[in-house]
């Protein structure tokens, strides 16, 4: 039996425009560079965006006074998380786990132009029990 992908279309939109950007600027630019180009692609591909989204953070009930920021919500149900680094860590993916968590989206896209290919990870929201 096949499991239903979650946001399958949105995700290959998106993430096909990660790899034009990729593709067109290569590596070695800082992550507002990408960050730039991936707001025109989402523009050109007619992809709905928020950019540097404040996501309020809660302890016990109570509204904390820092905030995460995404780099960008996509479709208005998809965080979209940028990097530039050698590689994707455990903290990186752990900070779109919060960043899930922060909004109870499903899902969340991480996302690396720091290597020589495309790297980018769709992260699932675990339900609590």
């Amino acid at each position: 039996m096949k499991s239903k992908i979650l946001f399958k279309d949105e995700s290959y939109n998106i993430i096909g425009a990660a790899m034009c950007v990729h593709s067109g600027l290569g590596i070695g630019f800082l992550e507002a560079v990408y960050q730039e180009a991936l707001e025109k692609e989402f523009c050109f591909r007619n992809i709905p965006y928020k950019k540097e989204v404040k996501l309020p953070i809660y302890y016990k009930g109570e509204l904390l006074s820092k905030n995460y920021f995404a780099d960008f919500i996509c479709y208005d149900k998809i965080i979209i998380e940028l990097k530039v680094v050698s590689s994707i860590s455990s903290e990186h993916k752990a900070q779109v786990i919060n960043y899930l968590k922060a909004t109870n989206f499903e899902l969340g896209i991480l996302i690396n132009f720091g290597e020589r290919k495309l790297i980018h990870e769709r992260i699932i929201r675990e339900h609590s029990r």
